[in-house]
């Protein structure tokens, strides 16, 4: 995908829609009007004059209006939430979206021209490590795959395959198989730790002991080039970058994914992981 600053701008469609708190809203409606730059490739489109290599934006005008016409909400953050998930969704083409909802007839005791909001959303890449060690363990892992290609505003799932590997830590127990996966999302780094962990609980994972036993692990490792360090999400991985169990398998999907941190790529940091230890195997940690 080629990351520019190409975009197909829409500028003040009107709709007569019914969204607001008071019921008068709800029951009589007002006009709103919409705003769209949508962000996408237009190279192919530009050579080659060809509609199927750009994106319909009369479909889009028309999409737009239905959906405002024909859903209600009480806040236009909603509307205007709601309809960049879906015009994401429905058009992969589309790699980010900014949305203008303007309410001109906004019910507040004072002149003014319009009340507005805007939003900007996108596509981003999530690189997940994925571990089991209890009962089926590619079948725990195979699950967590279904669960993300399930999941609303996950799609475009890269498997890698699955080696086995020995625990870390606590040593008294079975060995661990493991993979990695790369996405692109719709989610926010906390949507999606919040999903992961939703999948491990319906897996039957148990927090019972630290580096213990598990039906399924799931970790965030990368999330697009950003940086996050916080008391629940740690983003890059803390220790990814000393586990060959992940840096194999992601090196498989992503060998030229560079660290944010470190500025090296993951092939780089599992060949430089291999000198340190002499190419001998790490246990899960």
């Amino acid at each position: 995908m080629r990351v520019g600053t190409d975009k197909i701008i829409i500028k003040n469609l009107e709709v007569f829609a019914k969204h607001g708190v008071y019921p008068e809203e709800n029951s009589l409606g007002q006009k709103f009007i919409i705003s769209a730059d949508i962000f996408l490739d237009l190279q192919r489109a530009g050579k080659t004059d060809e509609l199927e290599k750009t994106l319909d934006y009369g479909n889009v005008c028309h999409v737009m209006k239905s959906f405002a016409e024909k859903s209600m909400f009480k806040l236009i953050e909603a509307v205007a939430e709601n309809l960049a998930e879906k015009l994401l969704i429905e058009n992969p083409v589309i790699n980010k979206i900014r949305l203008e909802i303007k309410k001109p007839w906004a019910p507040v005791a004072m002149h003014l021209e319009t009340v507005a909001v805007e939003i900007e959303r996108g596509r981003h890449t999530a690189y997940i490590a994925l571990g089991s060690n209890i009962g089926d363990r590619e079948g725990y892992l195979r699950f967590a795959v279904s669960e993300l290609e399930k999941a609303r505003g996950c799609s475009d799932l890269r498997v890698s395959g699955f080696i086995n590997t020995a625990p870390y830590g606590y040593t008294q127990q079975d060995d661990f198989l493991n993979g990695c996966l790369a996405l692109d999302t719709l989610l926010t780094p906390h949507e999606l730790l919040e999903l992961l962990q939703d999948i491990e609980a319906k897996a039957g994972r148990e927090r019972s002991r630290l580096w213990g036993p598990r039906t399924l692990d799931l970790d965030i490792i990368f999330y697009d080039d950003i940086v996050i360090s916080c008391d629940t999400l740690r983003i890059p991985h803390a220790e990814a970058h000393k586990r060959d169990f992940v840096l194999k398998p992601l090196s498989e999907i992503a060998p030229n994914k560079i660290h944010p941190a470190f500025g090296k790529t993951v092939k780089e940091l599992l060949e430089a992981l291999g000198s340190e230890n002499g190419g001998s195997e790490h246990g899960h940690r």
